[in-house]
């Protein structure tokens, strides 16, 4: 393959609605050689990227489509039994597969569904992929043609009939990752695929971007889906004599196309219908508003109420501000009995013997002994029901928290850069640039231009999961971290405190410092509970970093990277320079997915076996 041209993506452009830099990317790699896998959920135009390259780069394709009943001779080609016992093992017995006709023709050999192909299968491409040949038994050796690239295709959404790719062929391809495009480019796709009026259009792609948003769906619709549902529609107004598709109508289209392709959280005890038909109502009575003339104000002093703020779960946000109050004002209502602490600590009632008491001297003790189960009795404890008791574990467990978390020292400032500034007399002097700003003889520091190396700020957000797998220790881990970060973090470095569930609930905000002992009481009142979204947690402390737009960005993540509900949390990494992984679990499948995550953002991976080993965990990543 040439080397793309500006020309190319111009013919591009004429047939893909946006993808430009993914197209970039991927006509580069082909043509300096890599090999491919283009990773995104379904409906986000990989295939039609790739056709639409290949085809104005005048590139053979041949396409498989992968699936569990692809086997290596399939892919490969095999001998014709009955040709083989009339003339024995001929070339000419040999039927090609189409992984020998890309390879003699120098081809693009497409597999879509990458992951439902069988491993064995797979093995067969790592000598391709690695030396650009293959050994095929009594045929002999088949080398690549100059043009020969694997291009692989799947979606890391369905887990359902799937598997994971081997890091043996992971290792040996580049990825591009492909998202949902932006709703302009949506609508534009669905005008060029239907002809519908705008209005209709405007609607079908904003409900089907709604799908993917809401606390109960999983996996939401593709573009795919507001085509049908515009088709759908358009075709039912018609039928029925409608000027425009009237509500009924909208409601049996979305239906009819949407209520099939979206997928729901497990444990959800309602139907697709039912929340398509929420969605659509609430989409309409918002366009309703929009179109009415708003009512006044109501007169000081009158009796217009102002309406109740929407929750994170409506907007597909974090929840920040007068919300975070609400929410953990709404936790402190949970609390826990003195039948429950003795339930799950054995040494409650050695530590509160009686009602209102908390002996601290005991607690020190066990701290000593067994600083888990003390620390993690202190969260619970500062849960309580009895009231006395609970003002007195949380008092004590901001300070025990704080004092732990100590480590001593500073972590190091972020990354170098070259920059260029003036006043400065350290440095390599830019000797144009100063003549161009004090032409003649430079007189004063001011008028130096120098380069020279700067430490770049730095701006963390950590980020808590308090979810119902982090309940017990993981809540001390996590006001372990919370203490130690906001104790090593200096005046120079922004630090935003993020906790999650299905929801991401901003403790302290970038740019914003509250005191260390509010922010861990406000961690601890919070009880661990619900799913774990975190892909929705990422993009959360990706909107605070891009508060800082001058700093490295990065995540320290305490979870144990195992999402029970919302997207891959690949797809939610963008404004994330780096991204640390505090291990929370000992499962080898946590591990992976944690090692896996941090790697993607350049980041380190480190497993916390003990509440007391946060704070040096800490120290080591930014080392």
């Amino acid at each position: 393959m040439q080397f793309p041209t500006h020309h190319l993506f111009e013919r591009l452009e004429q047939t893909i609605v946006g993808l430009r830099r993914e197209a970039e990317v991927l006509a580069v790699a082909l043509a300096t050689g890599r090999h491919i896998v283009l990773e995104g959920p379904p409906g986000t135009g990989k295939s039609t990227l790739l056709r639409t390259l290949a085809s104005a780069a005048g590139l053979q394709v041949v396409f498989v489509e992968g699936n569990a009943e692809l086997t290596p001779a399939r892919l490969l080609g095999s001998y014709d039994p009955a040709m083989v016992l009339h003339q024995g093992y001929q070339p000419d017995s040999f039927t090609p597969g189409p992984l020998l006709i890309a390879l003699r023709d120098g081809a693009l050999l497409y597999i879509e569904e990458f992951n439902r192909v069988p491993e064995e299968t797979l093995n067969v491409l790592i000598t391709v992929l690695a030396e650009g040949e293959i050994h095929v038994p009594r045929l002999g050796h088949i080398r690549a043609g100059a043009g020969f690239r694997l291009i692989a295709a799947m979606n890391p959404f369905d887990a359902i009939g799937t598997a994971r790719v081997s890091q043996a062929i992971a290792d040996r391809m580049c990825r591009v990752a492909i998202g949902y495009q932006d709703a302009q480019a949506e609508r534009q796709i669905v005008r060029r695929s239907t002809g519908g009026d705008e209005a209709l259009v405007a609607t079908a792609v904003e409900l089907t971007r709604m799908t993917r948003a809401h606390p109960d769906i999983r996996i939401g619709s593709s573009v795919r889906g507001a085509i049908d549902m515009v088709l759908v529609a358009k075709g039912l107004s018609r039928l029925r004599g409608e000027a425009t598709p009237g509500e009924a109508t909208l409601l049996d289209a979305a239906l009819a196309a949407l209520s099939g392709r979206v997928k729901l959280d497990d444990g959800c005890e309602r139907t697709p219908e039912a929340i398509l038909t929420e969605l659509l109502d609430q989409l309409l009575a918002a366009r309703q508003r929009e179109t009415s003339p708003q009512p006044p104000p109501p007169e000081p002093g009158g009796t217009g109420q102002a309406p109740t703020p929407p929750t994170a779960g409506a907007r597909g946000g974090a929840v920040t501000g007068a919300e975070v109050r609400a929410a953990v004002q709404a936790s402190a209502r949970r609390t826990l009995s003195r039948y429950d602490l003795a339930a799950t600590h054995p040494h409650f009632e050695v530590v509160s013997p009686a009602v209102g008491e908390l002996d601290e001297r005991r607690l020190a003790g066990l701290c000593q002994t067994d600083p888990d189960a003390a620390l993690s009795l202190l969260c619970d404890l500062a849960s309580a029901t009895d009231r006395a008791l609970r003002a007195r574990a949380r008092r004590l467990a901001a300070r025990i928290f704080l004092r732990l978390g100590q480590t001593g020292s500073r972590w190091r400032r972020g990354y170098r850069r070259l920059v260029v500034e003036t006043g400065h007399a350290e440095g390599e002097l830019e000797l144009e640039r100063t003549l161009e700003r004090a032409p003649g003889r430079p007189v004063t520091l001011d008028d130096m231009v120098v380069r020279r190396w700067r430490a770049a700020g730095r701006a963390i957000a950590l980020l808590v999961d308090y979810s119902g797998s982090m309940r017990g220790q993981g809540l001390a881990t996590a006001a372990m971290a919370a203490a130690a970060t906001l104790l090593a973090v200096d005046a120079e470095t922004d630090c935003s405190v993020i906790v999650f569930a299905r929801e991401a609930l901003v403790l302290q905000e970038q740019g914003r410092r509250r005191a260390p002992e509010a922010v861990i009481d406000d961690l601890l009142t919070l009880r661990g509970r619900g799913v774990t979204n975190l892909a929705g947690a990422l993009r959360a402390a990706a909107a605070q970093l891009a508060r800082a737009p001058r700093a490295e960005k990065v995540v320290v993540l305490l979870s144990d990277c195992l999402p029970t509900t919302g997207d891959d949390p690949a797809t939610a990494l963008t404004g994330i320079e780096r991204l640390h992984v505090l291990g929370a679990s000992a499962d080898p499948e946590a591990i992976a997915a944690g090692r896996q995550l941090a790697a993607q953002r350049q980041g380190r991976f480190v497993q916390v076996q003990s509440v007391l080993a946060v704070p040096r965990a800490l120290v080591a990543l930014f080392a």
